[in-house]
Formats: C-alpha cells, structure tokens, sequence
C-alpha cells in the first residue's frame, strides 16, 4: 500500500490527457410567465440501464447532469403547486445540451400523458449493434464473489460471454481481445486476477459494453469494448461525503473500501482505497483449495474542474498490486511447491474538453499506464520451476473533434501508441517423469533444460518496443426512422511485425414506431493486434525450438511472428419493447478471422504466452429479456451460444510436454472457449424501501476441454476425483454443465432522506456445486468453479 501512496503523490500533478465518453445535460426550468423555478426537483433515468439521478434546481432555473453515458433518457420535473412534467432526451455526443422544460400551474392541467416517454427509453433506435449498458444502481445489487476483483462478473449478466476461471471471460467466441476504457483511457491489458489487477467495480458509476458494431474509435483489441465512467464529485450538491465498508467471507476473506467525494458546480474530487485477503485468491486447481492465499489493495482518483463555461478539465490516477500463492496441485504441494506471484500497476490520465459553439466540441487526450509482474519459483517446484519478471508501459497521444449538426452526428480523430515491453523468463524440468525420453511425447529440445539429467537452465531476456498510429471519421446519420452509421478507421502497426489495415465499419437500423420494434444489421473489418505479454518470449526462434516436432514441421523447422488478426463481422439484431414493461434484444452474428488470437498458459501458474491459429470461423445468437426495470420487481435474463472452429498451425505459445498439441495440430478443431449454451438471470425484488433482495442463477453447458485419456486420468492422483466433472467421451471432450446460484440480501437504513449505513449478507454457490471451468486444457490448464461462501458486509455513510 506504501508503494501505491508514494506512487499516487508523484503522479498526482502529471498533465497527461484522455478523452471525455459521457454526455452533459442541463434542464432549464420555468414557470408559465417564462421566470426561473427554484427548488424543482429534476430527474434523470433509464430504468433499463438503471441510471437514476436527482438533482434541484438552483435559483436560476437550472440543473446540470454531468458524467452519464450517452443514451435515451425519462427526465421528469416536479415542483409543488406545478403538474409534473416529462420529457425524453437523446443525448449522442459530448456536446452539451440545454433542455428547456416550462411547467404549467396545478390547475390548468388535468392530466398529463406520458406513455411515450415511458416507452421510448425501452429501445434505443439510434444504436445500430449491440450495445448494453449498466448503472451503479443495478451494479450494487448485483451478487458478486466474496473478495472479487473486478467488472468481469458485473459483465457475465450481459449476453455474449461465456465464464472462465479468475475472471476471465469470452466475449463472442474470442479469447479474450477486450479493451477496457476506463475515463477514456484504453487498456488492452488482459485485466483478471491472474494476469493484472482488475478494475474495481466500487468506483464505476456506468458500464457500457459493446459487441457488435463496435464504434471506429475503439481499436486494437475490440471483441468486446467496455466504456468505464468512473464516480465523480461534480455537480454533486455536496462538499463532503463518503463511505467506509468491511466484508468478511469464508476462506478468511476480509476487505474494506473507503470513499470520499464532493464538490462545487466547478470543481469535484471522488477517491477510493480498497485492500482485499483471501485464502483463496484464485480458483484452485484442485478440490483441496491447496497453496491459494493472496491479498491486494487498489487506490483511485478522480478530479474534475470546469476551468471555464467551456472548458472541463479532469486527472484520474489508478494503481494496484497484488501479491498471491499459485494453486497447487496435490503432487506440488506434497513436493513443497510454493510458487507466488506479485502484480503492480500505475495509470494516469487527464482529459481537456472545450465546447465550441452549440454544435461542436474538441479533446486532447494521452494518457500513461505502467504494468509489472513477477513470478517466483520455489525449492520444491514440479514438474516444472519457472521465474519471470515482465513489464509492459504504454504510452498514448490523440486528439478528438465533433460535430452535431442537423442529421448528421459527425466524429474524428487520431491516436499514436507506444509500449516498451521487457521480458525476463527462465524456467527448469525438475520432474524425472516429465519428457521422460523413450515416451511417446517426448521432446528432445527439451532435454538440455532437464535439471534431472544434467541440463541447466532455459533464460530469456528481451527488450522491445512497438507503436502504432491511427485515424478514424464517423458519421451517425439520421434519416426518418432509419438510422444509418457510417465509419472508416486506419491502423499502422510496427513491432516484432509491420502491418496496416483500414476498417469500413456500417450499420443501420430501422425504428418502427408503432410496434416498438428496431430492427438492426451491420459489418465490421477489424485490426486486432497480438497480446502484449510475454509477446517478446512466444514469437522467439528459442520458444519455437521447445515446440513438439510436429508444429515445428508446419512451419518448415522455423518459426514465425504472430501476426495481428484480421476480422470480417457480420451482424443481425432486433429490439421489441412489449408495453411499458419489457425490453427484449437478439442478435446473431458471423465472424471469420484470419490469425486468430489465444494464449498459452503455462501450467496452471497463471503466466501466458500470446499464441495464434491460422484462422477461425464463430456462428453465434445472443438476446436479452428485461422484465419491469426500474420498478419494485425486475428481472433479466441473457441468453449466449456460439460455435468455434479453429484451423491450425500455431505461431507463438509455449507448449511444454502438451501432447494434445499433436492432435489439435492436424486439422481443424472446436477450440475450447467454445459454449453451446450460457445462461445467466439476475431478479432483483424492493421488498420496501430499505428492505432488498437479490438473485443469479448462471448455467454454463461446459467448455471444451483437453482430448485427455480417461484411462490415465483415473489413475492420476492429480485429477482422479475431478473425473465426475468432465466428459472425457464427449466430441469434442467438454467440462459438464453447472448451474450456480447466488443470493443476496440488504437492508439500508435512511433518515432524513440520506443513507446512513446498509448491512448485506450473501450466499455465493448457494447449493455448493461442484464443478469445473476447464480441465487439462493446453490454454487455460484445469481451474475449479468457488465452492459455496457465505459473507457479509456493513457499510457506513457520511
């Protein structure tokens, strides 16, 4: 935590610049003469998403929301002696938007319609892709996993993913290839617990994800793009305020999250510091939970100052570290294995925004972000002992300009990226049984890193550094009740390999008034370039030399690079609104790629190797149900299923005695991130006004797994018991379904309309399932699903 403060108070006065994501609404209220109404109480909310927000107005007539996602939005008007008023507002960009509301006098209206209102935020006929977006109201809810990390469970409940262990998550078929923009920073590390510290879900206040039709400003790596609005103080009626929480869960789990926030209508400050232990950190490997204890503390800070009516400044300063045991199996832990691994992280961003005139508005962005890990082996490691520094700094420079003016919604800018990678990895055989020569998956190249026949050790180092420039327009038109996107973005990359690639992405969709209904396609040609970490190891000559002969000889006894992915999407979708209490969305989608993206874990210790398949072909549907949102009782269920083939050979990875990588070297295969069906339902019942409860119920059918023996498998002390959970005679072998459920109960007590405290129990796994998220797996290794935890959390406000 020391090493966090220090580094909080030397970047606390950096100038660097990130863009602004979020849209600016003030409500100007009157009364029938046209004169200033003071005190009106003014509302925003999207009861799908579940952003509500209440502000008053001051003397002038005015109420300014500020730091909200662009989208369809109720505000209502209330003020006694006045009939309540609504309005729908469609807020699309960051030009800021003035809504004039005129309240009539009690008397004089008899009754007030408001159904089209109501109706209207239930679809958003201006999205022309998939699109979800979340609240900290529904996101507080939610029930999370006692001591999680990040986002990644909050985004399990949107349609599209399917669940892997420490938080990882597919986004439609993918590995991963997710970026996260958080207050406009893009991060494209892969942000789980065992690979970088996650975003902390206590200081979002709005969640957007896109799936399909992903905008031309978002790059790099975009199978899914999580838009991140973080808390803010300003505009928020208060100088002072804030919360202190304590958890305590099973498995020794305690954390605490403290808050402060406040403001002026020019300035505001929002920080947060959360420390988290858990003895078991990680999902384990094995049903002992053996050698899986961890801790981690996170700092964040957010500062907004309007500088000038037309300009808003902002800095926000992100770390985190976490020092944790790797999972051992029973056979390391007998051994005395006592791998552990420490991740540090430092971000830093500001943003300038000015409005020029009512139409227009113009950013400068950069923003710096700084990533360590490290690994350390211990006396007792088998089958392998391996150490690893690492350290991944990117650097981001780029400027944004829009304009809205009558149809047109009109979006251009440029980025430049630099990221200096440096990489140490050494690793050693330390099992005599391991590559064992004479055995049918032995690995001669191995042999001279074999400590228990004389080798020594295999070391890598290696330092480089890669860019890429970009450019991009878009124009969101409108056109009667057709809504039509039209976008063009340009990468030129430059690292381990030099390449470039413009991306026509368009979409279009069609509002259909009288039924509710939206009807929506698109087609996307996306660049997405190769993970970061441990890049520099994975495309060496020295990891090709370790790889089975058989990949070898697929690329002529050399290696190659991995190569960016490119990517064609196609996508159909429909949105109904059914009366004034359901939202149903489904999509399908096509994607076929060329040099798809993967990892390599090396294993079960959580390290990754970037890897690639020459292409990959996905088949997916997806949809959403919301039931009454925003309303006492609310529900929603989300739907995901899709298919993929994958056609080798492998660049890249680190396959050590893997001899699955024969089989799935020989044509294409069913990778294993593949899922016929995930579903995932979240109700949420106000039972009164202090009173909530809350209930997920997530089935996965099951993964694919590794083409493992079930004969070998059964006389495996390792893995043995493991064996109920898996379908080793399945085509493809595949993890068996699960259903878990979680629940979750609170009770918040008020006075004077503020909250004072709030007490919440949980129970996560309710019917304590046992069941696996993958198993032997050349990706991912083996991890089991958390067994049922009861915990509890108090949580004080002042």
């Amino acid at each position: 935590m020391r090493r966090i403060l220090a580094l909080l108070l030397c970047l606390g006065g950096s100038t660097l610049v990130t863009a602004q994501t979020t849209a600016t609404l003030t409500v100007k209220v009157t009364d029938p003469q046209g004169q200033a109404v003071d005190g009106a109480a003014v509302t925003l909310a999207n009861p799908v998403t579940g952003l509500n927000r209440v502000l008053v107005t001051d003397a002038g007539g005015l109420a300014t929301f500020t730091n909200f996602p662009f989208h369809n939005y109720d505000v209502s008007v209330e003020k006694a002696g006045f009939t309540p008023e609504k309005r729908t507002a469609a807020m699309r960009s960051n030009v800021p938007v003035t809504l004039d509301v005129q309240m009539k006098l009690e008397d004089h209206v008899i009754s007030v319609d408001v159904s089209a209102a109501a109706t209207g935020v239930l679809v958003d006929p201006d999205s022309t892709g998939t699109h979800t977006e979340l609240n900290q109201g529904s996101i507080g809810k939610m029930p999370t996993a006692p001591g999680a990390r990040g986002i990644e469970g909050v985004m399990l409940t949107m349609p599209g993913f399917a669940a892997n262990a420490n938080g990882a998550i597919h986004p439609r078929g993918a590995h991963n290839q997710m970026t996260f923009v958080v207050d406009g920073m893009p991060i494209s590390d892969q942000l789980t617990g065992a690979f970088a510290n996650a975003v902390d879900p206590t200081v979002v206040e709005s969640l957007e994800l896109y799936t399909g039709n992903v905008p031309v400003e978002f790059g790099n790596k975009v199978s899914g793009v999580a838009v991140v609005t973080t808390q803010s103080g300003l505009n928020s009626g208060k100088k002072f305020a804030g919360s202190a929480a304590v958890s305590a869960a099973e498995f020794d789990m305690l954390s605490a999250v403290a808050q402060v926030a406040g403001g002026t209508g020019k300035f505001g400050y929002f920080a947060s510091m959360n420390a988290m232990k858990s003895n078991r950190y990680l999902d384990q490997v094995s049903i002992d939970n053996l050698h899986n204890g961890g801790n981690s503390e996170r700092a964040f800070t957010r500062l907004d100052y309007q500088a000038t009516p037309v300009d808003i400044l902002r800095l926000s300063v992100m770390a985190g570290r976490s020092e944790f045991q790797l999972a051992n199996l029973r056979s390391q832990q007998a051994s005395g294995q006592r791998q552990r691994q420490e991740l540090n992280d430092i971000s830093v961003s500001t943003s300038w925004l000015r409005t020029m005139g009512a139409k227009a508005t113009m950013e400068v962005n950069t923003s710096f972000r700084n990533a360590f890990a490290e690994l350390f082996s211990s006396a007792g490691d088998t089958p392998v002992s391996a150490s690893q520094s690492r350290r991944l700094t990117t650097w981001n420079l780029g400027g944004r300009s829009s304009l809205f003016t009558g149809r047109h919604n009109v979006r251009a800018g440029v980025d430049y990226q630099r990221f200096p990678l440096r990489e140490h990895f050494n690793f050693a055989i330390t099992d005599a049984g391991f590559n064992r020569p004479g055995a049918g998956d032995f690995i001669e190249t191995l042999l001279p890193y074999d400590l228990t026949r004389g080798g020594g050790w295999f070391r890598f180092s290696g330092a480089r550094a890669g860019q890429m420039a970009s450019a991009f327009v878009q124009d969101q038109i409108r056109m009667g009740r057709f809504q039509l996107y039209l976008g063009l973005r340009f990468d030129n990359y430059r690292f381990l390999v030099n390449g470039s690639q413009f991306q026509p992405r368009v979409g279009v969709s069609y509002h259909i008034k009288e039924t509710g209904t939206v009807l929506r396609a698109s087609y996307n040609r996306t660049y997405q370039t190769p993970p970061n970490e441990n890049l520099l190891l994975a495309s060496s000559p020295d990891a090709a030399m370790l790889a089975p002969a058989s990949v070898r000889e697929q690329l002529g006894e050399g290696f190659a690079h991995i190569r960016p992915e490119r990517q064609n999407v196609y996508e159909l979708g429909v949105q109904q609104a059914v009366g004034r209490a359901v939202s149903l969305t489904a999509s399908y989608y096509h994607k076929q790629s060329d040099d798809l993206q993967d990892n390599d874990n090396f294993l079960n210790t959580g390290i990754i190797f970037p890897t690639s398949l020459a292409k990959s072909r996905v088949n997916g549907a997806e949809g959403r149900v919301m039931l009454w949102p925003g309303r006492r009782f609310s529900a929603s269920v989300a739907g995901t299923h899709y298919h993929v083939i994958v056609t080798p050979p492998f660049t890249g990875g680190l396959f050590l005695g893997s001899a699955a990588v024969d089989a799935l070297s020989a044509g294409p295969f069913v990778i294993d991130h593949d899922q016929k069906l995930g579903l995932s339902s979240n109700v949420v019942y106000n039972v009164t006004k202090s009173v909530w409860t809350s209930l997920t119920v997530r089935h996965d059918s099951g993964l694919v797994s590794n083409p493992s023996d079930p004969a070998e498998v059964r006389v495996d002390p390792d893995y043995a018991d493991l064996l109920p959970y898996v379908n080793l005679e399945s085509d493809p072998p595949r993890v068996r379904p699960r259903t878990v459920t979680d629940v979750v109960v609170g009770y918040t007590r008020t006075k004077d309309g503020e909250k004072r405290w709030e007490a919440v129990a949980q129970v996560s796994n309710l019917f304590d399932r046992t069941a696996l998220y993958n198993f032997q797996s050349i990706f991912v290794g083996t991890r089991l699903v958390s067994p049922r935890a009861a915990s509890v959390r108090l949580k004080w406000f002042f």
